[in-house]
Order: C-alpha cells, then structure tokens, then sequence
C-alpha cells in the first residue's frame, strides 16, 4: 500500500464521491457536469486560485506568462532545437489557476482534423473516432455566428449553440488578418471552416481564428464551466492545493484508489478520501508527474529518485509531444498593429511608467499636460468599450489567422502543417522573457523592428504531426520540485523535412501578399552572415533549418504522456487501477494538428460521461 492510512478512518468532511485533481481545462469540466447529479458529491481540488481579473481580457494574455501566480513557469529541453534561445531552455507555460491553461493561452479553438479521431480509433481508441467525438464538442459550444457575416465560412452543422463555451470571431477584424486569408487563399488554400466536418481534403482551408471568447472576454473553462455553478451543495472546491500523492491500496482485487494528499499554502498536507473515483487532470506535465510520485511508472526511474513502485509502467511520462512553430517577421506598413495603439486599447494603467508616457502614480494625473490628457482619455474609452461592448483591440490575443493544408509528405489522415499569424510584433521584453529569444540576437535593428510605433507582423509555420517524442521525469520525491522535461524536438528527421515544406509555404504565402505586400524577411544577423545570406533574397534550405533549430518557439501544446493504450485504457481508466482515472491532454494517442485545447474540453466532456454511466448518475444532458 502507497499512501495515508485506510480511509475507513476519515471524518465524513473530507469524503466525496470523486476527487478531481487539477481545475483546468478538462478538469473544471468534469466538476461541474458531474455535479449536475445532486445525489453526487465532488471535491475539486486546484494548485493555484481564482483567476485575477486582467485573464479575461485576451489582449492582457501575454501578462499571464511568468506570473508565479498563475503560471507554473516550466522550462524544458528542447533538445534539437533551442540553439538561440536564453540558456537553451524552451519555455513550457501552464495555467495554475482555475480554468488552467484555458485561461493562459491564446484563444484559439480548434477541434482537431477529423482523421486525427479516426486514428486515434484505429490505433485501439475505441469510442474516440470523430463521429464518436463530434457530439461532444458541439454540447460544449455556444458559437456566436461572425458579424459581420462575410468572410468566413462556418459548418453550422457541425457547431453547438448554447453550450457553456464561449466561442467567436473576433471583432472588429484586423488588416493583417484578413489580408493573411486573402494572401493563402491566392496560393491555393480555400476560405473554409477549419472546425467543419472536412477541411478541404489535402489543400486545407484558411480563416480568421474562431476563439474561445464571449462577448469580447475570455471564456476560460473556469468562466464557461465552474464559475456558474460554485454554489453547488455538492461541490467542493479547494484552490491553492497541490496534490502530492494519490492514495493506493492493495487487496485482493489488486491497486485500488481512495483518495488523494494535498498539501496546503501553509505546507501543511491533508487528505481527501474517494468513495467512487479519483479522476487526474492535472495536465501534460501535471498528471504524469502525480501518477509518478504515487508510485505509477517505470519502476528504475522511480527508484532513482526515492520513489517506491507500486505498479510498474514503462510508459508514465513518455511520448510526449507538442507542437513547434518559427517566427518569421516582416516589416508590415500599414497592415500591422503597433504596439502603442494595443497599450492605449489596453486601458491607462498599460501607458503608465516606466514604459509608458503616463505617470506612474495614478495620482499624479491631475498635472497632465493636454496632449497626454487626451491620451488618457482615449485609453479610458476604448478600456470602457471593451468592457462594456466586447469590441475593441483588446478582445483579441493578436493571434488572429490560419491555414492549415498537408504538406504531402507523410500522415495523410490528417493535415500536417498549420501557420499562424501575429498581427503585432510584440515588445522586447515580451521576446527576452517570454519568448526566451535576445531581440539584439533575433533582429538587425531591434530598436526599429520592436519599437512601440513599429509596423511587424510575425508569420508562424508550424508542424503539427510532429514524429519527435520527449518526456517527463522525477527530479526527486517532491512535489515541489519541477519535474524534468525534454521536448527533444526535431530530432527525428521527418520533422526537419517538414517544418522546411512548411516555412517554404509561409514564405510563399507572404510572396502573395495583397496590396502593397510585406517587407523582407527579417533574418537574424548571424545566422545570414553564416550563411551568406542578404536581406531580401530567398533564403535557403540551410538557412531555414538553422533559423527553426535556433528559435522555433513552442506552441504550448504539450500531450500524450499517459496516452490511451499505453497509461490508461479507452475509457480513460489506469490500467492496473481501479477507481482512477486520467483525463486531459496527456491521454491522447498522440496530438491533435491544431491547438490542442477544443480537445482538451471535449476529453473532460467525455470523461464526464463515462463516470456518469459507471456509477449511474443523471447529467443534465448526455451525449453517449
């Protein structure tokens, strides 16, 4: 037996029917559909709190990164690639909020193509092909159709309205974006709904983004999920709580789970006890890393670190995948957003020093000269429109476009290459510290090219079948100290062939660029002296690769280390555990070719469900 002492023991407090580890994305989910049954009691419980007031504004997203509060703040190993990043360590964000990463990334919504689900079933997925899964997004979505109408296609067959999740498109549009479609449609990729039931066969479709917002704000599964339910009777929730160990016992039916310790701001531990199940959706790197420190793994590394197994798993933590993207920036006047009109739509306290020409202390206003008067209060209107209407630059994360299409190279089931773009070039500081990248490295002229008046876009390519496994392993027997990720990117060499197809499609879609086009790819200076390069030329298959092994940047979408199959069963059970369950990204078979977070919310759909019909609850609505 692994864990605290026999639950028979515990006072009534601290014993529900299921326990959920972890409030993000697919975790908040099941909380509140499984609570939808008064009969049934479930405690949530969550490392980090309620989300601060600036994570429902989707301008403010790059805020939320390395804010201990809300981030878990990782980084990893990107293992090929990295060469130009600070330490050559990749950045690996995760939400440590309720609503988890829903309420840390960017918005997107993208459900995935409908043959990664239909892999997935082939692969022994049983119930997950993507007729199995389409009900389940569209009981989550509540689409709001585009306004205005014209310029994006919407399946609205395959979308919900009325569901808890806030999904749109932003409005209003901007330049870039929209000139974005026009230039992908003119290299062959068709307008479509990338969420429909077909996106265009091999040549793909492009659009403006779909995102998870409502009304302008964030709809986080927090927001969506959790938020309108907390004064349910029959559900707990306890924030600022890290699980350190799920409960195990051994009888004569084998490993049992009973319940979970957690350990409090205080450092003090406690102990919540399971009549039913215990459901872990601690994420990525989050579930695995739990299942490890009870004992769940391969039984060498856990003994490397201290750690007693309980039931010996080869594939805890392993098959990690995620995607890569590069950014390619071009001068882009005209077209762009800069900087400063983003800050003035960000309200007064965003042009306060020492960035900005505001005064630092709000009292100090009253000496304004008329000119940053003026500023103030064109900064006070657009903050208050946003607020008030949802419209406005700070509805939208600036990552506002796509294309997705096969590059023809391998996994035709699905499409293997997806570019974003970033209608802004963000500031320095966002490229130092967030993005781990030294813009004096990156750029010729960083003082031109990032300036706050500057007119950037960045053109992402990105990989999304990436063929590279990394993993996630114990550095000790405490779940206070992070675990070790490596990402090991572009180590296989299928994943180098296609990232170079896919830069050579973001190039030629700027080469299609309307009106008065873009400017030259801005390379980085080293790199073209190393390769020969000058500015404005094409450049070449070895250039390319060194820019992707230097400074391709994550995507955030990190999966797959307790997949199906391997770590839990189709029905998202641990094999070789009862009343346990994972249920998150981590339990795909492998990543979706999209942004990962549509799935995530759809897994906890599913999952709640399941649960439901094991232990015969009644949901409001069910799918299954």
């Amino acid at each position: 037996m692994s864990g605290a002492a026999s639950p028979s023991a515990a006072p009534a407090a601290d014993r529900f029917d299921v326990v959920v580890v972890g409030g993000g994305s697919a975790g908040a989910v099941i909380a509140a559909r499984l609570t939808e049954d008064a009969s049934v009691s479930v405690a949530l419980v969550e490392a980090g709190g309620t989300p601060p007031a600036h994570e429902q504004m989707p301008a403010a997203v790059a805020s939320l990164q390395l804010d201990p509060d809300v981030d878990w703040m990782y980084t990893g190993d990107p293992g090929g690639a990295g060469k130009g990043l600070t330490d050559g360590r990749m950045m690996v964000p995760r939400g440590k909020m309720l609503g988890g990463s829903s309420g840390l990334n960017y918005m997107a919504y993208v459900r995935g193509h409908p043959g990664d689900f239909d892999g997935w079933a082939a692969g022994g997925a049983k119930g997950w092909s993507y007729t199995d899964v389409l009900p389940y997004f569209i009981k989550s979505e509540d689409l709001v159709p585009p306004d205005p109408p014209e310029g994006v296609v919407i399946n609205d067959e395959a979308h919900g309205t009325g569901g808890p999740l806030g999904v749109s498109v932003r409005s209003p549009r901007t330049v870039a974006a929209e000139q974005f479609v026009e230039a992908a449609e003119a290299t062959g990729i068709p307008m479509g709904d990338y969420n429909g039931r077909n996106r265009g066969g091999p040549v793909g479709c492009t659009s403006l983004f779909q995102t998870t917002t409502r009304d302008g704000k964030r709809s986080s599964t927090y927001h969506a999920f959790l938020e309108p339910v907390m004064e349910r009777a029959n559900l707990t929730v306890i924030t600022h709580a890290q699980v350190e160990q799920i409960l195990l016992e051994s009888g004569g039916a084998g490993l049992r789970a009973t319940g979970v310790r957690y350990r409090g701001v205080d450092g003090r531990t406690a102990t919540l006890y399971a009549e039913r199940e215990v459901v872990v959706s601690a994420g990525a790197i989050g579930s695995p890393q739990l299942l490890l420190l009870s004992g769940i793994g391969p039984s060498e590394e856990l003994a490397s670190v201290g750690v007693e197994c309980v039931l010996d798993n080869p594939h805890v933590g392993k098959h990690l995948k995620d995607h890569l993207h590069v950014p390619l920036a071009f001068p882009a006047p005209g077209v762009a957003l800069t900087m400063t009109e983003i800050a003035i739509s960000l309200g007064p306290d965003a042009l306060r020093a020492p960035a900005g020409p505001l005064p630092a202390d709000p009292a100090d206003d009253a000496d304004l000269p008329p000119e940053l008067a003026a500023l103030k209060a064109e900064a006070e209107r657009r903050v208050t429109e946003w607020a008030t209407t949802g419209q406005g630059l700070a509805s939208s994360s600036f990552y506002d476009a796509v294309a997705f299409f096969s590059t023809g190279l391998g996994d035709l089931h699905t499409h293997d290459a997806q570019i974003g773009l970033l209608a802004c070039g963000y500031t320095p500081d966002i490229w130092r510290h967030l993005f781990r990248v030294d813009p004096a490295d990156y750029f010729a002229d960083p003082d031109t090219a990032l300036s706050a008046d500057a007119e950037t876009v960045v053109v992402l390519p990105n990989p999304v079948q990436p063929h590279s496994e990394g993993e996630v392993r114990l550095v000790s027997s405490d779940v206070a100290d992070a675990p070790r990720i490596d990402l090991n990117y572009l180590t296989d060499p299928h994943d180098v062939t296609v990232m170079m197809a896919v830069m050579r499609r973001a190039l030629e879609i700027v080469d299609h660029w309307p009106g008065a086009g873009l400017g030259a790819l801005m390379v980085p200076p080293a790199l073209a002296e190393a390769h020969g390069h000058t500015a404005g030329e094409a450049p070449s298959d070895a250039l390319l690769e060194d820019l992707a092994r230097h400074y391709a940047l994550t995507v955030y979408h990190e999966t797959s280390t307790c997949r199906m199959g391997s770590v839990v069963d189709a029905e998202l059970r641990v094999l070789g555990v009862a009343g346990l369950r994972v249920a998150d990204a981590s339990v795909m078979p492998t990543v979706v070719s999209g942004n990962t977070n549509a799935a995530t919310i759809m897994i906890g759909e599913r999952a709640a469900e399941m649960i439901a019909a094991d232990h015969q609850l009644s949901l409001a609505t069910t799918v299954g």
